[in-house]
């Protein structure tokens, strides 16, 4: 009888994407892909690398190394650079990750999206944002122009594929947008449309899975096998590492802690529901009770600031400014208070909203989650100050995960889905 695969977290550093990628029993061809996948890992944390380091690292046998070296390179992940100096003795020639192989990434919002082009180890070497329509098929349409434009300009460079991430869930089965609040893009087959247009492989998913998906693969998560991720732009979203694992849940729709209903008479939310956590602990929530307190001090007129604009007046001494933060970072704590309580992660990450501010307005946050511990201390909480350079990450490492071996399993079946291992390389 098969048994299951264990984890190499324990003697592997960086392992943690592995435990993301596989839940099947094990046969020669996966222990091969987990064995790869090893390898190619190190390689990126630790490159420049020899093959007999790789060996001493992994525990696998010198021949295994160089048929899995000799893999990686006929697939362009990695490349041979010069060889090593060493005193006496060989000089091994080492590895690292193919800088001319680059992404392309998507961060789509309600009403823009960031398109850049990202290389193997997370280097940005273009980004441009553009304003998007509420009517898919013309936003869709806006985007496929924006990539056709950009992917031109590097010719020296090899494309793997296109990672976009977005404000919704995505079902990982039939890998359609299922619930976007925010956004009226819902059922619109975004990737059969931009992947007919630009011919590169489309993967897709929620930005808080992706971001979370990148601190795994470029991140601070060494030896985390339980976190909460959660994004706070115009909306609230959330992911789950749980013992090592992501969740995604039946048609990818765990981690909507953004609609957990705080207050049954609160406003309406997008989703159609009254008081949920979003409509208190979003940007879009601080900057509409901004302006509801300038009206009630007599200026009703006043421009509708950005979220950067508001914590920027904060810092200067706008009172209705400030007012609005210290709401939200309170409802933030709130909202924090349910998911560890229901959780209880190791850690907690938080993405956009007040983390540009956070010496300012974090201790409210860290406040009110600290009031609400059953038992023990609060988790520890991360705050990423660069929100889009995160939020890009993560579409790059939504590519990279999948076309490196295995994704995450499918919520239906609870089988890995197979991904193209070798999906056709564009050269613009």
């Amino acid at each position: 009888m098969s048994t299951p695969i264990p984890t190499h977290r324990q003697r592997t550093k960086g392992m943690q994407r592995i435990d993301l990628a596989y839940a099947e029993l094990a046969s020669s061809e996966v222990v091969r892909d987990i064995n790869r996948d090893v390898v190619l890992e190190l390689i990126r944390t630790r490159q420049p690398i020899s093959r007999a380091d790789l060996s001493r690292s992994t525990g696998l046998q010198p021949s295994t190394i160089s048929s899995i070296a000799e893999q990686l390179i006929g697939e362009r992940w990695v490349i041979e650079g010069p060889a090593a100096i060493r005193p006496r003795g060989r000089r091994p020639t080492l590895l690292s990750i193919n800088p001319s192989m680059v992404i392309v990434v998507a961060d789509v919002r309600p009403d823009q999206a960031i398109v850049g082009v990202v290389d193997l180890n997370g280097r940005f070497l273009q980004r441009e944002a553009l304003p998007l329509a509420a009517d898919p098929e013309r936003g869709v349409r806006n985007l496929i122009t924006c990539i056709e434009r950009l992917m031109p300009k590097h010719p020296d460079k090899s494309f793997e594929g296109l990672g976009i991430i977005l404000p919704g869930r995505v079902d990982p089965s039939t890998e359609q947008l299922v619930l976007a609040p925010n956004l009226p893009w819902a059922r619109y087959d975004i990737k059969k449309a931009i992947q007919s247009a630009i011919k590169l492989q489309v993967e897709m998913d929620n930005d808080a899975n992706a971001c979370l998906l990148a601190e795994l693969w470029f991140g601070r998560m060494e030896g985390v096998r339980n976190a909460v991720l959660v994004t706070i732009t115009e909306g609230v979203g959330a992911a789950i590492l749980a013992n090592g694992q992501l969740l995604t849940g039946r048609s990818g729709l765990a981690g909507e802690f953004g609609h957990l209903c705080l207050d049954p008479n609160g406003p309406i939310c997008g989703c159609g529901r009254k008081g949920c956590w979003e409509v208190f602990a979003s940007t879009r929530s601080a900057i509409n009770h901004f302006l509801e307190l300038r009206k009630q001090s007599g200026r009703p007129n006043s421009p509708v600031p950005s979220s950067f604009e508001l914590i920027n007046m904060a810092e200067n001494g706008d009172p209705d400014a400030i007012a609005a933060l210290n709401r939200q970072a309170l409802y933030m704590g709130q909202g924090l208070r349910i998911i560890v309580t229901a959780l209880s992660p190791e850690v907690v990450l938080l993405n956009g909203g007040l983390t540009s501010a956070w010496d300012r307005f974090g201790p409210i946050v860290e406040a009110e989650l600290a009031d609400s511990m059953l038992s023990g201390t609060p988790p520890r909480i991360i705050v990423t100050s660069d929100v889009e350079l995160a939020r890009l990450r993560g579409a790059a490492a939504l590519v990279l995960q999948r076309h490196a071996g295995y994704s995450k399993s499918n919520a239906s079946d609870g089988k890995p889905i197979r991904r193209p291992r070798n999906p056709k390389k564009t050269a613009a």
